[in-house]
């Protein structure tokens, strides 16, 4: 541990310059008030890495300053660690520095208490586990917060324990060195803040493999002096072309951060050498024209390199950084990179999401759209983003309240297991939802719940950030009101198909055990209790028991071919007298023409659902008239195998207006809004949909849906504008 020397208050104020750049004078003022307090609330403390909260809190404000934020968070970063040490001072920091900063310290509060189970992601899991837990508590420090400047002040203090670890041991910094890898580095790199993103990366690579950042870094200052003349001799030959075209430019050499030539070199195969971004300038002009201009005369310049030009100005990178990228063989036939942007995309590539956070007097407004992306995380990302780029224009400050909660708040909920796993669920999610998202069994065993250590009601809506224990029965089931929408006890679409599942078993295990009775009870009649119950089955066409029960407990297979098959007998019944003429369509018959037999009862098959113009087959079952099947149905085909002699051919007689029910499959890539999306073209073909049954997994989601219609040429040309439906790879009928 290193000794912790605690700043006196002059060299802390001398730091009021540095804090309070760019601010007028009564912002400076607060600046200098906001010091004074937190030097008093952190005289004689030492935060847990043993440096001094004066410190911190000055190298926090200070980063802060360098993005240009306004004074409340710089404020707010002074007074980053006043709650640990003064417990009460929640409504002292609101009297004395505003609402808006005593928001911004509690925010920074709550996400420190993250850091045991950051810290237990870190250590707990590897692999592929760690790397997913990981991107689920980057989701859920932006969850969290109501603000996006206390994610920046988060990424801030991140900093600077690093910087402070430099002169730590390894003990102390290699667990926080992987965490911040893991999470608040990709983090920045989403936020688009690179001034964070290639400190946070550097610091943590030098802790964590020590030996080859000092070669990289031993590789790079052997080669500073030849490579800086290069640069230069470079500098000096773009400047003279660009000004012979007339293109104002200012050029500069471009800094290479030591992790990501470790990371190119490693994904790439590369040996130092073979890197051509190792040496590069970087161009800056006044206009999107310019920059376009600019790579044209480098590329006349020098050689273009093939395949290594990238033009994120008209595709810009998920964190919207925009510039063009290209490779030539630059003097002495040396690569090099050339960076070209305009200054405006230089700041917003330096500060990302930072570089448009302006607070001005009056209050601003937001409007807009998130922009529609794949992960609904990311979404909300883009969209906090234009929320800040269009706030300038703005001067409503009650729709900007409006508008910043509707972009801060995530669909998402994030709690935390007993054992520090993070979990996601849909907002509004119980914690039913939260055990079978854990295990189908724990979810069916669920009795209670406790959550933060306090015994809650099965319907609580889930908070962000809550430790939930689930207490489990050893026996029992799901209740049938889980699934009642309106007593609101489950929200995920995981946890209602897990409870219909439950309960389908549960029949068709009566069903089983109703066949089974009567099976047994008719061995017992025919005297033959010792015979083989599968070979039985297999007389009678079922390959599985289960089956054959099932089928009995339906009635689908009577008592009389039971005996039948026990008997060794063959059965003969008397087939229906075919005739050469045609009956109408009965009342009650469902619109079908039976060929020989008037007014037959008949009824469509549930197991393939037909509807016009398939061809269709009945089937003459006991008691219950004609089953009328698709000539292609799987069942049918057992049926015929077995029952060839109570197949009869019929034809659709369909009355004007008649509806049908048809059962349609869809598959997509899921995503937010997709059901929605899918329910709109099915109410714009005028489609009645009678049920519903969605399931997702894996970023995979399966719908069922069963529809009224009056001709399949309808439905086959409503499930080609689902299949245009964004996500959708496949639209079929059942």
């Amino acid at each position: 541990m290193v000794s912790v020397t605690a700043p006196t208050l002059q060299s802390a104020q001398a730091s009021v310059e540095g804090i309070a750049s760019g601010l007028a004078g009564p912002e400076r003022e607060r600046i200098e008030h906001a010091l004074e307090f937190a030097q008093s609330a952190y005289e004689g403390k030492q935060l847990g890495t043993g440096e001094a909260p004066l410190d911190h809190a000055l190298g926090l404000a200070r980063s802060i300053a360098d993005l240009r934020l306004d004074a409340d968070a710089r404020v707010a970063g002074l007074l980053f660690a006043v709650p640990s040490y003064l417990p009460e001072s929640g409504e002292t920091l609101e009297a004395e520095f505003g609402e808006h900063v005593a928001a911004l310290v509690d925010g920074i509060t709550q996400l420190n208490r993250l850091r045991v189970i950051t810290r237990g992601v870190v250590t707990g899991n590897k692999g592929a586990a760690r790397q997913s837990q990981a991107e689920v508590l980057r989701k859920m420090l932006l969850a969290m917060v109501a603000d996006i400047r206390v994610v920046l002040l988060r990424l801030a203090s991140r900093t600077q324990t690093l910087r402070y670890l430099t002169r730590a041991d390894d003990e102390l910094r290699r667990p926080v060195a992987q965490e911040t890898l893991d999470i608040y580095a990709p983090l920045a790199n989403r936020l688009g803040v690179w001034q964070f993103k290639w400190e946070l990366e550097d610091l943590s690579f030098q802790f964590l493999e020590p030996d080859v950042y000092q070669r990289i870094a031993g590789m790079l200052d052997e080669r500073r002096g030849e490579r800086e003349r290069f640069i230069d001799e470079a500098i000096a030959s773009l400047a003279r072309e660009l000004a012979a075209t007339g293109v104002k430019a200012q050029i500069s050499g471009r800094p290479k951060h030591i992790y990501s030539i470790y990371s190119k070199m490693r994904q790439k195969s590369l040996d130092f050498e073979e890197l051509y971004d190792v040496r590069g300038v970087r161009v800056l002009v006044d206009s999107v024209k310019d920059c376009y201009t600019a790579l044209g005369v480098a590329h006349n310049l020098w050689q273009p390199i093939p395949k290594e030009f990238d033009d994120y100005i008209s595709r810009p990178k998920g964190n919207f950084y925009r510039s063009l990228h290209t490779a030539v063989i630059g003097p002495q036939g040396r690569t090099l990179e050339v960076q070209i942007r305009t200054h405006e995309m230089h700041r917003h590539a330096e500060l990302g999401v930072a570089a448009h956070w302006r607070y001005k007097e009056g209050g601003f407004a937001a409007r807009g759209a998130a922009t529609a992306r794949s992960d609904a995380s990311d979404e909300r990302i883009a969209f906090l983003r234009q929320v800040l780029a269009w706030r300038d224009e703005i001067v409503d400050s009650s729709d900007w309240v409006e508008q910043f909660k509707q972009a801060a708040l995530d669909e998402t909920v994030y709690v935390v297991t007993p054992q520090g796993r993070v979990i996601d669920l849909p907002q509004g999610a119980t914690p039913i939802d939260f055990a079978y998202a854990l295990h189908t069994d724990l979810g069916h065993h669920c009795r209670g719940a406790k959550v933060n250590g306090a015994i809650v009601p099965l319907d609580y809506r889930l908070k962000n950030g809550e430790r939930v224990e689930i207490i489990a029965a050893k026996t029992g089931g799901p209740s049938r009101d889980w699934t009642n929408p309106a007593l609101g006890y489950i929200k995920s679409s995981r946890a209602r198909h897990k409870i219909r599942q439950w309960f389908n078993s549960m029949e068709l295990g009566q069903t089983i055990a109703d066949g089974r009775a009567v099976v047994e009870r008719e061995l017992q009649r025919e005297g033959q209790t010792g015979a083989a119950l599968d070979q039985l089955g297999a007389k009678l066409g079922y390959e599985k028991t289960d089956d054959f029960f099932a089928a009995v407990g339906r009635e689908d297979l009577g008592v009389r071919q039971i005996q039948v098959a026990l008997r060794g007998e063959a059965e003969a019944p008397a087939a229906p007298e075919v005739q050469t003429h045609r009956s109408k369509a009965a009342a009650g018959g469902g619109g079908i023409l039976i060929v020989g037999v008037d007014r037959l009862l008949t009824q469509l098959a549930k197991c393939c659902k037909p509807a016009p113009p398939d061809a269709i087959v009945g089937f003459v079952t006991r008691g219950r008239g004609v089953s009328i099947h698709r000539a292609d149905c799987s069942s049918l085909a057992q049926l015929k195998s077995r029952l060839p002699e109570r197949m009869i051919t019929a034809q659709w007689g369909v009355q004007e207006g008649q509806l049908f029910p048809v059962d349609v499959v869809v598959r997509a890539n899921d995503r937010h809004g997709l059901l929605r999306d899918i329910s709109e073209v099915l109410s714009r073909e005028q489609l009645n949909v009678t049920a519903v049954h969605t399931q997702s997994k894996a970023g995979a989601a399966t719908m069922f849906f069963t529809v009224e219609v009056d001709r399949i040429a309808r439905l086959k040309r409503t499930l080609s504008l689902i299949e245009d439906v964004r996500g959708v790879y496949e639209a079929a009928r059942c």
